[in-house]
């Protein structure tokens, strides 16, 4: 099995568990690191979350997987939220952060530049639509988005 198929195993194992405990599973990771498993796994709720349902998911995570394992060998696992500045990878995250302040890297230069920091105004099924300085906006397609993230902007906007 590649990496892509082990987390979609993982996946499928953890997704109700986190479900059941009144969370939502944004994404998991896994990397190989010196012969060992990382095991990554990001979890979100209405509100905050806290260290106690970081330590709690992933006490119900481990009993799991132990039973089920799907990752072959020995692994460690870090449970934690995607953060302020969470990545973006899919449609979906820039659908449900319209509005939000995002930085966009690109793979290949979009009217001379690969880097971006706007307002998302738009997010379609082929691009996203950014707001930048001086009422400019530029429209990315999201075959073009090498990375992006929110922006925590404590002032607003």
């Amino acid at each position: 099995m590649n990496i892509k198929e082990l987390e979609t195993s993982v996946k499928k194992f953890i997704d109700p568990v986190i479900s059941s405990m009144g969370m939502n599973l944004d994404y998991v990771e896994l990397t190989k690191m010196r012969g060992k498993f990382l095991l990554r796994v990001f979890i979100e709720k209405e509100g905050r979350v806290t260290m106690g349902d970081c330590e709690g998911i992933s006490r119900e995570i481990e009993a799991v997987l132990d039973v089920e394992d799907p990752i072959p060998g020995s692994y460690t696992l870090e449970v934690s939220s995607p953060g302020l500045e969470r990545p973006l990878r899919s449609p979906e995250d820039f659908k449900r952060f319209s509005g939000k302040t995002a930085r966009v890297i690109t793979s290949r230069p979009l009217e001379n530049q690969t880097f971006f920091v706007g307002e998302i105004v738009n997010a379609g099924n082929v691009d996203i639509v950014l707001l930048l300085p001086r009422d400019r906006r530029i429209a990315i397609p999201y075959e073009d988005i090498s990375r992006a993230r929110l922006v925590y902007n404590s002032f607003g906007r």
